[in-house]
């Protein structure tokens, strides 16, 4: 499954503070409907991301009903992406193999 949105960089500040983009409506009613086939456990779903020139692996979490897109701070520098920049987002999720 290939999935491309937009979304606005936003920093949780939890115990392991990290930058995100959630995943849209549409898109996150996509992968709801293969989440199954695709976790590997507690609601994370491994994906391949590009985000710019910069492709990463990561995994998606589970919020609030839907799905956000963890973006490493690497990735950040290199796309030179701020807290609250809106980011075009290439998402590749594979079914098991």
């Amino acid at each position: 499954m290939e999935l491309s949105f937009s979304g606005e960089v936003w920093h949780w500040r939890g115990p392991s503070p990290f930058h995100f983009v959630t995943v849209p409506g549409p898109e996150a009613a996509e992968i709801e409907a293969v989440k199954n086939l695709v976790t590997y456990g507690w609601g994370v779903i491994p994906a391949q991301v590009r985000i710019g020139g910069t492709r990463f692996t990561t995994s998606l979490f589970p919020k609030d009903g839907g799905f956000v897109v963890p973006v490493k701070d690497a990735v950040r520098r290199a796309e030179g992406i701020e807290l609250g920049d809106t980011v075009a987002v290439r998402l590749t999720i594979e079914g098991p193999r």
